[in-house]
C-alpha cells in the first residue's frame, strides 16, 4: 500500500481574489486558475513593508495582476519579482507586472517565454529594508523542474516552496526536465536547514508546519509508488507507460491518468538509473514517454 500524503495545512484556505494577511509583511493572493494541477489556484506572496518583493506572479491574468497592483499600492513599492520556476501557472505574469511597476524580475534562468533581469543560483540573497527587515534566500530544489528555486524567508524560518511541495498533494515529475531521483534529493533538503524550517508556504494550498513529517511523508509516498512500478515491470518483464499505467495508478481518478503518465515515465527512468530497467527501443538517455522498458534482474 502506498502511504498517503497527509494534510498538515494550517491557516486560511486560499480563495482566488481574496488577500490573506498570513503574518506582518506577508500577504498571500491566489490567482483565479483553480484546477486539477493547481488546486485552489496559484499562490502569489507579497513580502515586505516598504520596498516589496513578490514571489511567483502566477499566470498572466489581468484580474490577478490588478489585485496584486492594488495590494502593492497600499503597502509600498514593488522592487523585485522572484520566480520559483518557469511553468505556465507561476511565471508568465512577471513581464506585464514588471512593465507596470519597474520591478526587477529574478529567476534561475531564461526559458522559452521567460527572460529574467537577473539569473541567480542557490545561496543568492535579497534584503528587504524596513522597520522589520526581511531576508530572502534562493534555495535550488531541482526535480519537479531543473530551474526550480524555493525562497527562504530567514527571519521566520519559512520556505516558499513553489511546486517543490504542495499542500496535501504530490507534484508531477515530467521528464526529461523533471527527474525523480533529483526530486527525492531535493525533498531531503527540507530536513537539513539550520535552524530548522518552521513553516512551508506552497505555491498551491495552505501553509504547512511539521516540516520534517511533510518531507518524510512525501518521500515515503514516492518510494511506495516506485516500489509498485518496479514490481509491475518485474512481473511483466517489459512494458511501456501505457501498459503499466492501469496497474500502477489504479488508485487515481480517470481525470488524473493523463498526468500520471509523466510521473510513471519518471519512475521508469529512475529504475534505469538504478540499473533495474533499461530502454528496449531507444538509446539510454534518448527515451520518450512511448519507450518500452525491460526489467533487469540483479
Amino acid at each position: 500500500m502506498i502511504p498517503p500524503v497527509p494534510d498538515f495545512g494550517l491557516g486560511p484556505v486560499p480563495v482566488p481574489g481574496e488577500p490573506a494577511e498570513l503574518a506582518p509583511g506577508f500577504l498571500r493572493l491566489t490567482a483565479p486558475n483553480p484546477g486539477l494541477m493547481t488546486g485552489p489556484g496559484t499562490n502569489s506572496y507579497l513580502i515586505g513593508t516598504t520596498e516589496l518583493a513578490l514571489v511567483d506572479p502566477g499566470p498572466d491574468l489581468e484580474g490577478h495582476r490588478a489585485a496584486l497592483l492594488e495590494a502593492v499600492a497600499t503597502r509600498g513599492t514593488l522592487r523585485h519579482i522572484l520566480v520559483t520556476h518557469t511553468h505556465l501557472d507561476h511565471a508568465p505574469g512577471a513581464a506585464a507586472l514588471a512593465a507596470a511597476t519597474g520591478a526587477r524580475v529574478v529567476g534561475f534562468g531564461p526559458a522559452e517565454d521567460f527572460a529574467p533581469d537577473l539569473c541567480v543560483a542557490g545561496g543568492w540573497t535579497l534584503r528587504l529594508p524596513g522597520e522589520n527587515a526581511m531576508t530572502l534566500e534562493a534555495v535550488h530544489t531541482p526535480g519537479h523542474a531543473s530551474d526550480h528555486l524555493c525562497w527562504l524567508l530567514r527571519e521566520d524560518s519559512m520556505l516558499l516552496t513553489g511546486d517543490h511541495v504542495m499542500h496535501g498533494s504530490t507534484v508531477v515529475i515530467r521528464p526529461p526536465d523533471g527527474d525523480l531521483g533529483t526530486y527525492l534529493e531535493s525533498l531531503a533538503l527540507l530536513r537539513m536547514f539550520d535552524p530548522p524550517l518552521h513553516t512551508l508556504a506552497p505555491g498551491h494550498g495552505r501553509l504547512m508546519d511539521r516540516v520534517t513529517e511533510v518531507a518524510d511523508a512525501l518521500i515515503a509516498h514516492r518510494l511506495g509508488r516506485h516500489a509498485g512500478v518496479a514490481d509491475a515491470l518485474r512481473r511483466a518483464r517489459e512494458g511501456a507507460v501505457e501498459d503499466l499505467l492501469p496497474t500502477v495508478y489504479a488508485d487515481v481518478s480517470e481525470a488524473q491518468l493523463p498526468v500520471a503518465r509523466f510521473s510513471l515515465w519518471a519512475h521508469l527512468r529512475h529504475l534505469g538509473s538504478e540499473g533495474r530497467a533499461e530502454p528496449l527501443d531507444a538509446a539510454p538517455g534518448a527515451d520518450t514517454i512511448d519507450t518500452r522498458w525491460g526489467w533487469q534482474d540483479a
